[in-house]
């Protein structure tokens, strides 16, 4: 095949499409909607388990359920979907080929093997080892170990991948500044090589034991080392998922960042200190002295949460703008009443940094320090925090441009518009229900990864729990009902999604909804338009409606702070 025959100029966009980088971003797209129908299935079984009224799994099978569910989610799902966008934004946004397109296939084939290897072995109980995986608990069988490393070496080979292309993109000279858009995802790309080895330094060792070689395995090195996956992992959802909120932003407004190079800064903030919020699982590890606990779970991690209350402002405040100079300038929010809110883009752009804001992010930053921490870690509390982050934050937001990807890369007419524009909206409203659920359950003390809270077998301190206490009953209710609209929710983004791929009109020109044509070219807002002149005239503050929603964010954000700290100060401490 030749160049020119190796390359298709997309009829929508005006960007050269690299075709084996389109097939490989084909595989890794399909194989992450699998793992997000199989891992909403068990998310549905285990939702319906913790609602104490259906109680459906029995131990065994719930147990089961929850180590696969844990792995298919937040890794197996999340992964092959950031895989493809890695390719997505280090060949097709910037026109560029592929340098090395078997080693992408080699690391998908890696990936694929291991994956489908390490769940069918959870399914069948032979790994039923939660996600942590923690020693002494062991696999039954060293193959579920091996399958998960041979998982994170094809994961570390794909990212590896994406530094290559990029960095030939540049020395060819076929882009500039990088898209911030594709900056992102190499802020991400950095936290994912240093999250991968870490995890397969963890592992390697346990593998070793479960083969008879090693004799024992240092349980606090090993939680040392995984939590630089276990935590890690997410905060490469969370560089991931704000660069698909400027894209969002850039897709269905037109927005432009407010500041660029402010927006890359807060990236950067990423990569140097996100990572140390994973210190907060371990505060009770005896290894770790505790300056380095609190200097890594508060004030190092304080320097990430500041990079997200930058994109927290700039992102909304570049919509109103954008919209503004659209016309819609009357009062307030005049912009925000007229935004395109139809258009599933936008709606999962809204409902995943509504849900992220104001549910995980404050949740995160308020359970992350040392002193709530050692109270709430082993409740529902987590659970909720995370869902929060990965489910209605990076899970929404990942539904939200395939919505225009898919189309644009399979060449495929999008089924079911209707659907996906309700989407995001049933989705958000499942996910706000359950984690409105875990969240108060786990603030009334009931304890996470337990099949049975009552301890109706094994009476805790001499304590009687068998009888739910009324409002815990109904804040587990609340799990149950919320699990099922948002499984509800995530089965119509596969409808749409596997509809549109295999039964969509194909065509070059895909009609993807309301897609700003300068989202592009020549300087494209999804890339954050780097060095492109600024032609509009300034007339004072021009986002005061973002400024407003950001006052009152940051007001609820400090009243939910101060009360858990109040709320600590009436905890009885028994000491001796």
């Amino acid at each position: 095949m030749t160049a020119a025959t190796a390359m298709r100029r997309c009829e929508i966009t005006g960007l050269s499409v690299d075709r084996s980088a389109e097939r490989l971003i084909m595989s890794n797209a399909v194989t992450s909607v699998v793992y997000l129908a199989s891992g909403g299935l068990l998310a549905l079984l285990v939702t319906l388990t913790r609602w104490q009224a259906v109680h459906l799994l029995g131990a065994q099978r719930y147990y089961e359920f929850v180590s696969t569910h844990g792995m298919v989610m937040l890794i197996f799902w999340i992964l092959f979907f950031e895989v493809a966008g890695l390719i997505f934004a280090s060949t097709v946004l910037l026109s560029a080929r592929m340098v090395i397109p078997w080693l992408s296939w080699v690391a998908y084939g890696l990936m694929l093997v291991g994956s489908v290897v390490a769940t069918v072995l959870m399914l069948s109980g032979k790994a039923t080892v939660m996600f942590t995986a923690y020693p002494p608990l062991r696999a039954e069988t060293h193959w579920y170990y091996a399958a998960v490393l041979v998982f994170a070496v094809g994961a570390i080979l794909a990212v590896l991948h994406f530094f290559v292309n990029t960095i030939a993109a540049r020395l060819r000279g076929e882009v500039g500044s990088l898209p911030l858009f594709t900056f992102a995802l190499m802020g991400a790309a950095i936290i994912a090589l240093w999250s991968l080895v870490s995890g397969a330094l963890a592992l390697f060792p346990v593998w070793l034991w479960a083969l008879g070689v090693l004799p024992e395995v240092d349980p606090g090195i090993y939680r040392l080392l995984f939590w630089g996956l276990g935590h890690g992992a997410q905060q490469v959802n969370l560089a991931a998922m704000v660069g698909v909120w400027y894209g969002l932003a850039s897709l269905t407004t037109g927005a432009r960042p407010l500041n660029e190079g402010l927006s890359r800064i807060a990236i950067v903030l990423y990569v140097l200190f996100i990572n140390m919020g994973a210190m907060h699982h371990l505060l009770v590890d005896p290894g770790l002295g505790t300056w380095v606990k609190n200097v890594n779970a508060s004030y190092f991690m304080y320097a990430a949460v500041m990079g997200s209350l930058i994109h927290a402002f700039s992102i909304p405040a570049s919509m109103e703008l954008a919209l503004r100079e659209r016309g819609f300038r009357r009062g307030l929010f005049q912009w925000l009443r007229r935004a395109p809110w139809g258009e599933p883009g936008f709606a999962a752009l809204v409902v995943s940094m509504v849900l992220f804001g104001l549910l995980g992010g404050i949740s995160g930053v308020i359970i992350g320090g040392p002193q709530v921490n050692m109270i709430s870690h082993n409740t529902l509390l987590v659970p909720a925090h995370f869902h929060m982050t990965v489910v209605a934050g990076t899970t929404t937001a990942f539904m939200g441009i395939s919505y225009y990807l898919v189309p644009l890369i399979f060449q495929r007419q999008l089924l079911f518009r209707r659907v996906a524009q309700w989407q995001p909206y049933v989705f958000g409203l499942g996910m706000l229900i359950l984690g409105l659920g875990l969240g108060l359950a786990g603030h009334w003390g009931v304890p996470r990864r337990h099949w049975d809270i009552t301890f109706s077998t094994a009476p805790v301190l001499g304590m009687n729990l068998q009888e739910l206490r009324p409002e815990i009953a109904a804040f587990l209710a609340m799990v149950g009902i919320g699990g099922v609209i948002a499984v509800v929710g995530g089965a119509m983004f596969v409808l749409v999604a596997v509809a549109t791929v295999f039964v969509g009109q194909r065509t070059p020109r895909p009609a993807v909804g309301r897609i700003i044509p300068e989202a592009f070219s020549p300087y494209p807002a999804i890339a954050g338009g780097a060095g492109e002149p600024a032609t509009m005239t300034h007339r004072g503050f021009e986002v005061p409606g973002t400024l407003v929603i950001s006052v009152a964010f940051l007001i609820l954000f400090i009243f939910l702070y101060g009360f858990s700290w109040f709320e600590l100060s009436r905890v009885p401490w028994k000491i001796g």
